[in-house]
């Protein structure tokens, strides 16, 4: 039984379908790749996945329940947590208290209290923080303010923040974008240790280097609709992949 599947999932906004009789399964330990042109649908199908937005057909399942509209925050008590393209940092705050905001950010327990209490955070949690952020690598900018940080790191950041929440699946969203070649190469090392400690990963990522030596299954979008899926050599070979998507990316990428 696939750890995540989804029969025919439809989106409509107005009538226009951005994500339109999607199949997807993502299986328990794989790092699967879900690519395509902008516009193609891949944003939305993570908010419908993560619950910010409700299918307009179509079922969800995850470990075998059906999650099909579930509230964000009840998805998320069930062990299926997202990231974003935009970093979401409280910069002010040091990378710690990130991590700790995190914990209620993602399960929706206490948000408000976690940011405007001066009640310190409980030791349990304090070292469920530590953990993530060693994990990490950010030890050594614990009590450094999110804002700060380099880039990579408030990418690596943004991830940490996900973890501490204990995700059995990870729904990553562009985790290299903007990064330089030895930045996305050690947050995709960093990808590959997240699943080998047991967290399944689904990730978005135009950055086919990224993509093809890290994923080992990619699932490719085109105007809202499945076009392929299979190994990466396979799907970087395939003739309709190329025309609607990959020639582009990798003259870019030549370039």
């Amino acid at each position: 039984m696939p750890l995540l599947e989804t029969r025919n999932l439809t989106k409509r906004f107005d009538g226009l379908a951005a994500v339109q009789g999607v199949d997807l399964t993502v299986e328990d330990g794989e790092i699967v790749g879900l690519i395509g042109p902008n516009g193609a649908g891949k944003t939305t199908c993570f908010n419908l996945l993560s619950g910010f937005l409700r299918p307009t057909a179509g079922t969800i399942r995850f470990d075998g329940e059906d999650i099909t509209g579930l509230r964000s925050h009840r998805i998320v008590r069930r062990g299926l947590v997202r990231t974003f393209q935009l970093t979401t940092l409280f910069p002010e705050m040091t990378t710690l208290e990130n991590v700790l905001v995190g914990l209620h950010l993602h399960s929706q327990r206490g948000l408000r209290q976690a940011l405007f209490s001066r009640r310190p955070f409980p030791r349990e949690e304090i070292e469920r923080g530590r953990e993530v952020l060693e994990f990490g690598g950010l030890s050594a900018h614990t009590n450094q303010p999110a804002k700060n940080l380099p880039h990579g790191h408030q990418r690596i950041l943004g991830i940490a923040m996900a973890l501490a929440a204990r995700p059995r699946l990870l729904l990553l969203d562009e985790p290299v974008a903007g990064m330089n070649l030895e930045e996305s190469g050690r947050v995709m090392a960093l990808v590959k240790t997240i699943r080998d400690r047991g967290t399944t990963i689904l990730l978005v990522e135009h950055n086919m280097k990224a993509v093809m030596g890290t994923c080992e299954r990619v699932v490719v979008l085109n105007f809202g609709q499945k076009l392929a899926e299979g190994p990466p050599a396979a799907v970087s070979t395939n003739p309709k992949v190329i025309e609607a998507y990959l020639g582009a990316e990798l003259e870019h990428a030549r370039g």
